[in-house]
């Protein structure tokens, strides 16, 4: 058996140690670049060895990380070699153990969509962001809207609607001038686009809890897809959506610049 003494500095070298890295990254050539780079640099495992994985790219490649990897349970550290990057940290070489060692962690709940479409098939998907519903050809989509049960909204008449999460409540939410929700709040955004009738109706907060139900009216006239993180069904008849608390997806950002912090400043631009 090891001395007291030397069984603490056995630990302390071994949470000392760099986290073991798995880097995944984008197609396009910047993001190809920087795994290249940073694997050289830091050595990589393979995902199922990870303690941490890097994901390089843009917010959509991020989306497809925290889905590749969901049942890994492992954090996920994005750095931005796409667009907007609101997902992501700036991308820098230098000091990257130092960097995933004081990163701050936040943990999303995905929403879970069941689609079941006109000939009745159906398909299931995780959200991050958001499950929207939009009109597949010229005419306005109609939908009637139930809650926990209930229905809320016996005719909305738009291009569509959706139900976001606060991770997703800047993205394709906040363009359709839903709000922005903090994280870690237990509310989801439910807003439609372009509504036509009722026509002052700018959509919904609901519990985190709330169970919705999303039901196309004459679907064979006025077509419908449903769409979760690019997943898309078409010619759906019914969409049910509710929060998925037992997938947790674990990401890391910089000291300072966590989402929490993003969503604020978001609404002062």
């Amino acid at each position: 058996m090891s001395p007291p003494r030397q069984e603490a500095e056995l630990a302390s070298t071994d949470a000392d140690k760099p986290k073991a890295i798995a880097f995944l990254a984008g197609s396009s050539d910047e993001a190809q670049e920087a795994r290249t780079t940073l694997a050289a640099r830091y050595g990589e495992v393979p995902l199922e060895k990870a303690q941490v994985i890097v994901a390089l790219g843009g917010d959509g490649f991020m989306l497809e990380a925290l889905h590749k990897t969901q049942a890994l349970g492992v954090p996920v550290y994005g750095m931005n070699r796409g667009t907007v990057g609101f997902l992501m940290n700036a991308y820098a070489t230098d000091n990257l153990p130092e960097r995933l060692e004081n990163a701050e962690e936040a943990v999303l709940n995905p929403l879970f969509m069941r689609a079941t479409t006109v000939e009745g098939a159906v398909h299931e998907a995780l959200a991050i962001n958001e499950v929207s519903l939009l009109r597949q050809g010229p005419q306005a989509a109609r939908l009637r809207i139930s809650v926990d049960g209930r229905v809320r909204l016996d005719e909305l008449v738009c291009d569509g609607a959706l139900l976001a999460t606060p991770a997703g409540s800047t993205a394709y939410n906040y363009s359709a001038h839903g709000p922005i929700l903090p994280i870690g709040s237990d509310v989801l955004a439910l807003t439609a686009m372009a509504a036509f009738r009722p026509r002052r109706w700018r959509g919904a907060l609901l519990p985190k809890t709330a169970r919705v139900r999303i039901e196309v009216i004459n679907p064979a006239k006025r077509p419908v897809m449903a769409d979760a993180d690019a997943q898309s069904v078409r010619d759906v008849a019914v969409v049910d959506i509710r929060s998925e608390p037992e997938v947790r997806h674990r990401l890391l950002f910089d000291p300072g610049h966590g989402l929490e912090e993003r969503l604020i400043r978001e609404q002062f631009v």
